[in-house]
């Protein structure tokens, strides 16, 4: 059924659901998604999903594929985002340094970036170790919190946003699990302020971990985190500080890269 909202300026309603519909379908990538799936994941019924998509389309900003039966990414997507990465994308100065960090630790290294209530994988870089994890890729996003990135740029926020942000997504237990809960989430958020990197021990997908370091903006936000991912027992209790140091390194490393160059 359609999510209730009291917007307070007419069209709200219809923008943020749009929205929605968008960052759904570029998740899904070149894979695309189809109707019935769009529209549970936004929470709106299949005739108002429908409406909105082919608006969408006919913007240019989605298009559907009729062998499929899937709806992408449409064209003008690209040429927007080709526009914006001059302003926000830090691919060009992260890349070397993902490269490294999964050349140094042997595993799976990322890029991940802030967007609202969640992190989307922007840059993926394969370690040498053959066993892989493959929690995440290219497009991927997760609430804040849920993977080692998320909960990374989670714990260093304001109290004030981690209090808000808890506050409007009462859901995350229910859909991520137990280790979800406010109280349980607050006590990995305490841990990671404390280490300085968070750890995600096989809470998305079972025998494999996760760790994660913020990268900050020149404003002092954590827009950005590193992080690496890999099978559980290569992140053993001898191991793993020195993975977290090393992590943390790349991520200082990125951080001052940024406010060097001015975004």
């Amino acid at each position: 059924m359609d999510s209730v909202s009291q917007p307070g300026v007419p069209g709200t309603q219809a923008i943020g659901r749009a929205a929605r519909l968008l960052r759904l379908v570029t998740a899904a990538g070149a894979d695309g998604v189809p109707m019935r799936d769009l529209a549970a994941r936004a929470d709106l019924t299949r005739p108002t999903a429908h409406r909105i998509l082919h608006a969408l389309r006919q913007e240019g900003l989605v298009d559907f594929d009729d062998r499929l039966g899937r709806w992408l990414p449409g064209p003008e997507l690209y040429l927007m985002g080709t526009v914006a990465a001059a302003r926000f994308d830090i691919t060009d100065l992260a890349r070397d340094i993902v490269r490294s960090l999964a050349v140094r630790t042997e595993e799976s290294a990322f890029l991940s970036v802030r967007r609202g209530d969640e992190t989307v994988c922007l840059l993926r870089e394969e370690g040498s170790f053959p066993i892989r994890s493959f929690v995440l890729s290219e497009g991927v996003r997760f609430p804040l919190g849920v993977a080692s990135a998320g909960l990374a740029i989670l714990s260093f926020l304001a109290p004030h946003d981690v209090d808000a942000y808890l506050d409007r997504h009462p859901e995350l237990a229910d859909r991520w699990g137990a280790s979800h809960a406010p109280g349980r989430l607050r006590s990995r958020i305490s841990e990671t302020q404390e280490r300085g990197y968070a750890v995600n021990p096989g809470l998305i997908v079972e025998g494999s971990l996760g760790v994660g370091a913020a990268v900050f903006a020149r404003d002092g936000h954590p827009q950005w985190a590193l992080s690496l991912t890999g099978v559980q027992f290569r992140f053993s209790a001898d191991r793993l500080p020195d993975l977290g140091k090393t992590l943390l390194a790349h991520a200082h490393q990125l951080t001052a890269r940024i406010a060097a160059s001015g975004r």
